[in-house]
């Protein structure tokens, strides 16, 4: 059997680099297979780098700036110390089952109140579970951002229709960036 060798030598932050871009793509594919409720797909995914992730975090300064809530320039400063990050969101939209578990009477009501259906959230939650259980399974660190989902939302980075969006920002250091905020 012939055998190639290939002289080559990659330093370990680019490895480390190309293997967060891989990670992040495998918790898009997680959070795309994770169970939907009534087998209705909702879910869209993305990943930021470079200057949109940098566009993500100067809204989330923008917010903190208009709301004051401190947690929107904590946030902001992680995701500009991450490598990439993940964004989970929701189309939504009525699944026609008038359970009422979204607080209104029916499918309808919702609709017309501007509400959101609770299994698009439910959705979203497990979607989001099976991308941090990729995530770790990968020894990736990461953390569920709200603050990074709204401005995200609010750049309309997912599209037009997306209604909710949560952020997952990925880093691979020698200890965590979300760990002591």
């Amino acid at each position: 059997m012939l055998r190639k060798v290939f002289n080559m030598f990659i330093r370990g932050a680019q490895a480390e680099k190309n293997f967060l871009l891989s990670a992040a793509e495998k918790m898009c594919l997680a959070a795309r297979t994770a169970p939907k409720a009534k087998g209705v797909d909702k879910i869209v995914t993305g990943i930021v780098t470079s200057d949109e992730k940098e566009a993500l975090a100067k809204e989330m300064l923008r917010l903190f700036d208009e709301t004051g809530m401190p947690f929107y320039k904590r946030d902001a400063q992680n995701i500009t110390d991450s490598e990439a990050v993940v964004l989970i969101g929701t189309t939504g939209g009525a699944k026609g089952l008038n359970c009422s578990y979204c607080g209104y009477e029916n499918c309808k009501e919702m609709a017309q109140s501007g509400g959101h259906c609770a299994f698009d959230d439910i959705d979203l939650g497990i979607a989001v579970g099976s991308a941090v259980s990729c995530a770790a399974d990968e020894r990736v660190d990461n953390r569920v951002m709200l603050s990074a989902g709204i401005a995200a939302t609010n750049l309309k980075i997912l599209g037009e229709k997306t209604l909710k969006v949560l952020a997952i920002p990925l880093s691979a250091t020698g200890k965590s960036p979300y760990f002591d905020r």
